[in-house]
């Protein structure tokens, strides 16, 4: 049964149990004296309404899960399943073929001994559909009946549904917690594998970056030198892109907050954070079919023969662009927040306009643009759709910004949708290097939030 279905049929039940709890709240109401009662009639409904949507959805969810195995192991125990091979590619193959069939996902089976196993795929279908729709209307109507016979004029309903809805945050807040940590056991778990083939010292120091997902045997450490990947992000997204995004980010943020009228500002303001929500990929092709090759034209013109089409400053160039908006947003916020007295005192002292920016607003709102400064690096180190695009897949160690350059998220994506086995060093080196970059960003984002809590404790 689809999901859709069988969330649209918790919540119908929950919607009827919730009328039925209100109208019987209501009624409570008018008989109570004052027509007081403990808690008013919606706290009543959302409580009947939880008690049978909640069971009904949590065991819907389950028995999607769970019924595709019984499916698949009530038609092995069918006759018809005695032409299947024991085990296999082929046997998985044709049982596929015959669910897609009965499903109607597809119109034929390929394999013609797969074309017995239709007729019980689609009994065990629907027999087990019937089962989890009644097992489903079963439960909630249990916990509609047990929850509207619990309902009096004194029920503390609102209590409960208060707890329920902490209940449900505190779950929400769980779910990130736990993802975060099962990405951090994950990356930690693969890197240590990595680790135990390759040294930490040939990785983090080697200079050769040139691993082979095809080699069988033991892997030579020499291969898997990152300096150049680690030299790569921090020197197309940490200085060429910073080059772009912080002088013009800045400057921006302070013409919109001093000189700006507020009709400029209204309309300069939403362009400008529009290119934060313009996809990466959209970057990416500007980059490789616009900005680089004017690089490379640029570079042969002033003499550079040896300029690629593939190029870090083509990468960087775009990359600061598009974190324009976040230097920007941080610096516009902070100087906002500078206290008027500081700009009066300073003009009424005889200061023009210019020399207020540049001698109180700038430094008293420093931190908090030092604080976007390292969340905009953060952001260009991850970037990964524009480096593919724009600079290429070498891994040079060098710093002629005309010169075709790659980056640790690059090599990431390489490693982990080539050909290679799970269990080989190229692979896992991904994990390695996405462990590097977990760590990096981390630490900037720590550097930035130390400094937004200092920036607030100076002028709170």
């Amino acid at each position: 049964m689809s999901p859709a279905i069988l969330l649209l049929l918790a919540f119908g039940l929950g919607l009827v149990g919730w009328l039925a709890a209100r109208s019987r709240a209501w009624a409570f109401r008018r008989a109570a004296p004052k027509g007081r009662i403990h808690s008013l009639p919606g706290f009543h409904a959302w409580y009947v309404a939880l008690w049978i949507a909640v069971p009904a959805l949590l065991f819907a969810l389950t028995w999607n899960a769970l019924s595709p195995n019984l499916v698949t192991t009530s038609v092995l125990a069918d006759p018809a399943a005695s032409v299947l091979p024991a085990f296999g590619f082929e046997r998985d193959s044709m049982l596929a073929e015959a669910r897609s069939v009965a499903t109607g996902a597809a119109p034929a089976v390929f394999n013609v001994d797969a074309q017995g196993l239709v007729a019980p795929y689609r009994a065990a279908i629907l027999r087990y559909e019937i089962i989890g729709l009644v097992a489903t209307l079963v439960i909630a109507f249990a916990g509609g009946v047990f929850a509207f016979l619990r309902l009096k004029p004194d029920f503390t309903a609102r209590t409960r549904v208060e707890r329920a809805v902490m209940s449900l945050l505190l779950v929400a807040s769980l779910v990130a917690i736990l993802t975060t940590l099962g990405i951090i056991v994950s990356l930690v778990f693969e890197t240590a594998r990595f680790f135990s083939m390759v040294s930490p010292i040939d990785f983090l120091f080697g200079t050769h970056w040139a691993p082979d997902p095809m080699s069988s045997g033991t892997p030579d450490g020499k291969q898997f030198g990152a300096i150049p990947l680690f030299w790569g992000t921090i020197y197309i997204g940490a200085i060429i892109a910073m080059i772009v995004a912080i002088p013009l980010g800045l400057m921006s943020a302070i013409y919109l907050t001093q000189y700006a009228t507020n009709g400029v500002r209204k309309v300069m303001k939403p362009l400008l954070e529009i290119l934060a929500g313009v996809p990466t990929v959209v970057y990416g092709y500007f980059a490789a079919l616009t900005v680089a090759p004017a690089v490379r034209d640029f570079a042969q013109a002033i003499g550079i023969s040896s300029a690629s089409t593939e190029s870090a400053v083509a990468a960087g160039l775009v990359m600061g662009v598009m974190i324009i908006p976040f230097v920007s947003s941080m610096a516009d916020d902070s100087i906002a927040a500078v206290p008027q007295a500081l700009r009066d005192g300073s003009l009424a002292m005889g200061a023009t306009k210019a020399e207020t920016i540049s001698k109180v607003l700038v430094p008293a709102a420093l931190p908090g643009i030092v604080a976007g400064v390292m969340l905009a690096i953060s952001r260009a180190i991850g970037e990964t759709m524009i480096v593919v695009m724009a600079a290429g897949a070498s891994a040079n160690l060098t710093a002629n910004p005309f010169q075709s350059m790659t980056t640790v998220t690059f090599q990431i994506v390489a490693m982990l949708t080539g050909e290679g086995s799970f269990d080989h060093p190229a692979t896992l080196s991904a994990f390695a290097l996405g462990m590097v970059l977990f760590l990096v960003t981390l630490t900037l984002n720590f550097i930035a939030l130390r400094v937004v809590k200092r920036y607030r404790e100076a002028y709170e």
